[in-house]
């Protein structure tokens, strides 16, 4: 059978051992042209391309429910559930998602695409099966990077308390998060790998016991007991958690191993409560560049097939902000033994893959397991130290409790850098770093501020290191303004100080963070109109600068606030919020994310389908205050009336 022939799962019932290794070979040859074309996750996707077809040979998934955790290694169930033709579109504006869409296919049970939610959903799903009283299977695969989050822990502990639900979790173990895996429970899967499969009792044993002359045709309790003993002692100590949790342990198994692997299913579903499948998997299988560099090719842009290596952009970029901030902490903890850094299995993506090289002794991985990086940094601040904790924005809500109970109240010296705030891209909707202005405006004593470029960065962190309280830093995804940046010494800022970028009469344009850029553009379109605008880097969202911006709104009558984050209680509403409790009535016109979600595209697209490009800015800005518009800005871009509301 030819994978383009696959529109649905259930395709794969009957086929032979070879002939679902000929898809498999042909998922992992789909898989490679399309990332390498077009970037995406590459090397969770590789990794799961057997298990996916053994697991999904012993389903009807006409019925049963499959939740895969996170969800970028589910590329090979996107082309195998009706997805193929359109593959190439993978991550593009109006494409096939990068993640798990429940509005993209039937067959995505539950979208997610931040980690550890796969069990408690799929127990979830269990439940609600049950109290209806409906019959199919429910299955989470999740891997050992995410089985570190807390959430996954609490639904294991929930589940083994339910002995007669069914649900099957598999444990996809390739020792990886996108990084190497870190703490205990590594350390014990890292133990289990190097265990012979664990022997169990099998069926037909206990059905020759039961039917014993003497036994009546039931399993006496004690043997029950007994074969659970057994299996435990059988290989000392392999799965032993999972069965003292209350789970079935399996494993671990070959995870490229499709004959095993279908066999070990089977026998998953019949055995009626909790079962914890463990398959040991190597993530890039089938690439060798992506098996050599597994945290590098976790997600790649385009690349060249042969060589393994990216392809190059056409211009040259300045440094990103990620590796501006890390380096800058570099310097920083060289300077004071009392600064740490802290990462929820993000070192790469947040730069702090620098400090741990430099500095290991002042750099912690936690795992991903944000709600204990934040307490841990408030605890570790509370003897001396200056924990910098470097989260994306999309994640940090994931620790929202613990930003507000152990770091705000406490008025602890914490400093978090929000990485990928704002518009991120292709990862679509559960990435976009938008809420963070928002839920980090009512947390007591912080004070949070974006810089306009990477040398405001830099000083911005003096600053925060500098300070007795919470600190908050919201940085954009990708390269900077291409400022010039010092290598030490840097000065720290006033804090709640914002700064005046150019003067003019006709309007007031307060910018916060990675828009105070397109703020100056906008204002030099504006000015080729004739309209002369006064242009101020906010820089502090809190505390606001009312000193300096009450004066110039009373003065120039017309305000405009730009940011790249979500309209609803964001820097607009804070600036609307200032105003009313001065009793200050003018017109106001806020620009940034309205009230909707941020689908997949590239970030230029999604600006574009936002409003948020210079052009585009300058004209909703003279049709919204009816200002002169007989220049020529008009005719440069349509705007659609949604953007003239």
């Amino acid at each position: 059978m030819r994978l383009s022939e696959l529109t649905h799962p259930n395709q794969l019932h009957g086929l032979t051992t070879a002939e679902l290794e000929d898809i498999a070979c042909q998922i992992r040859e789909r898989h490679l042209q399309v990332v390498s074309t077009s970037g995406g996750h590459l090397g969770p996707g590789l990794g799961v391309v057997e298990l996916t077809l053994a697991l999904y040979q012993t389903l009807d998934l006409d019925r049963d429910k499959v939740v895969w955790d996170v969800g970028h290694q589910a590329y090979p169930h996107k082309l195998i559930t009706g997805r193929y033709e359109n593959f190439d579109s993978l991550r593009q504006e109006k494409g096939v998602a990068g993640y798990l869409k429940r509005t993209e296919s039937n067959f995505d049970h539950f979208g997610a695409g931040h980690a550890s939610t796969s069990i408690s959903a799929a127990l979830g799903m269990a439940l609600a099966r049950e109290r209806r009283g409906e019959d199919f299977k429910c299955v989470a695969v999740i891997g050992d990077g995410a089985l570190t989050g807390g959430m996954a822990l609490e639904a294991i502990n929930h589940a083994g308390h339910l002995p007669n639900t069914p649900l099957l979790v598999v444990l996809n173990d390739n020792d990886m998060s996108i990084s190497p895996p870190v703490g205990a429970l590594s350390t014990y899967l890292n133990r289990m790998r190097l265990s012979p499969p664990i022997q169990f009792i099998s069926d037909s044993v206990q059905e020759s016991v039961k039917n014993l002359p003497f036994m009546g045709g039931e399993l006496p309790e004690e043997f029950k007991s007994l074969s659970g003993s057994m299996r435990r002692l059988s290989v000392p100590k392999v799965g032993a958690v999972f069965e003292e949790l209350g789970f079935t342990y399996m494993g671990p198994i070959d995870g490229h191993d499709i004959s095993q692997m279908v066999r070990t299913f089977q026998a998953a579903h019949r055995v009626g409560g909790p079962v914890l499948v463990h398959v040991l998997t190597t993530k890039g299988k089938g690439y060798p560049y992506a098996e050599a560099d597994q945290v590098g090719y976790h997600a790649q842009s385009a690349f060249d097939l042969t060589t393994g290596k990216s392809i190059p952009s056409k211009k040259p970029k300045a440094p990103s902000y990620s590796k501006v901030f890390g380096q800058t902490l570099v310097k920083l903890c060289e300077q004071n033994n009392k600064v740490v850094g802290i990462t929820a299995a993000m070192a790469t993506g947040t730069g702090l893959d620098q400090l741990q090289k430099e500095l290991p002794d002042q750099y912690i991985d936690v795992g991903i397991a944000e709600q204990h990086a934040v307490t841990l940094a408030a605890g570790m601040a509370c003897e001396g130290l200056r924990p910098v904790v470097a989260i994306y924005s999309t994640f940090l809500q994931r620790a929202y409790d613990q930003v507000i109970h152990d770091v705000g109240i406490q008025n602890l010296p914490v400093t978090f850098v929000l990485d990928r705030a704002g518009i991120v891209g292709a990862d679509g909707p559960t990435h976009q770093g938008q809420y963070d202005i928002t839920y980090l405006r009512a947390v007591p004593n912080f004070v949070v501020m974006a810089p306009k470029d990477e040398a405001e960065l830099q000083r911005m962190l003096v600053t925060c290191l500098q300070h007795s309280g919470p600190t908050a830093i919201r940085i954009p995804r990708g390269s900077g303004e291409g400022v010039p940046l010092v290598e030490e010494g840097w000065e720290p800022l006033a804090i709640g100080k914002g700064e005046v970028l150019s003067e003019g009469n006709d309007l007031l344009i307060i910018a916060y963070g990675a828009m105070v850029a397109p703020a100056i553009k906008t204002s030099e379109l504006l000015k080729d109109s004739g309209i002369n605008s006064t242009v101020v880097n906010a820089r502090f969202l809190r505390p606001l600068d009312q000193a300096l911006i009450h004066p110039l709104i009373r003065r120039i009558g017309r305000v405009v606030t730009m940011e790249e984050a979500a309209l609803p209680g964001g820097f607009g509403s804070a600036i609307a919020e200032s105003l009313i409790d001065e009793d200050i009535h003018v017109p106001l016109f806020r620009i940034g994310i309205p009230d909707r979600l941020v689908d997949h595209a590239s970030p230029q697209q999604s600006k574009e389908s936002l409003g948020l490009t210079p052009t585009q800015m300058a004209e909703r800005i003279i049709k919204r205050f009816e200002l002169n518009n007989s220049d020529p800005i008009t005719s440069k871009c349509s705007v659609s009336s949604s953007l003239q509301k």
